[in-house]
């Protein structure tokens, strides 16, 4: 089954649009920020040369999302589903970024709810790539209750190898925790 992941998605904190060619400058000025870069696995993606490669990335992959404050209205970051395995009934969410302004404030929480809930109408398996030495994304991917299955050498678009955890979150735990 072919799934929408183009849709516009919305809850009281955030709106998910899809990426589009237009958001590269207002994308840019998010992800400029050398901070945001610090424990992820390309630690040169503040740059616009590399960054651009990322977004070339996400444009291609017809999955990535602008996250939008709802508050504010302002871009505020970057996420997106890859790797949809219909034979294995599972899907990806990853490469996901966010202005050092909204770190701690439960932005990553509400976008990985929303996304969550709507990928799991139509899959089993959610999977996460987390670098090995992002300490604050494997946090919060241990607030969802993912749990780490395995490390990986992992090749994010027009990029080198880069260790990576594996994190997994099931359909049925994902209700249990929601419940």
């Amino acid at each position: 089954m072919k799934i929408n992941t183009q849709l516009q998605l919305e809850n009281e904190k955030v709106i998910l649009y899809p990426l589009q060619e237009k958001d590269f400058d207002d994308l840019f000025a998010v992800a400029a920020d050398p901070k945001i870069w610090e424990q992820h696995p390309n630690k040169n993606r503040w740059k616009m040369e590399v960054f651009k490669t990322f977004f070339d990335g996400a444009i291609q992959s017809k999955g990535a999302y602008k996250i939008v404050d709802i508050a504010s209205g302002n871009t505020i970051g970057c996420t997106r589903f890859y790797g949809h395995n219909e034979n294995e009934n599972e899907i990806l969410i990853g490469y996901t970024f966010y202005a050092t302004a909204c770190w701690g404030k439960g932005f990553n929480h509400a976008v990985k709810t929303l996304m969550l809930n709507y990928i799991f109408q139509f899959v089993s398996k959610v999977y996460f790539h987390v670098g090995a030495a992002n300490l604050r994304s494997q946090i919060a991917i241990g607030r969802l209750k993912a749990t780490k299955i395995k490390e990986q050498e992992v090749t994010y678009f027009g990029e080198l190898p880069k260790l990576n955890y594996i994190y997994n979150l099931s359909k049925a735990e994902w209700q249990q925790k929601e419940s």
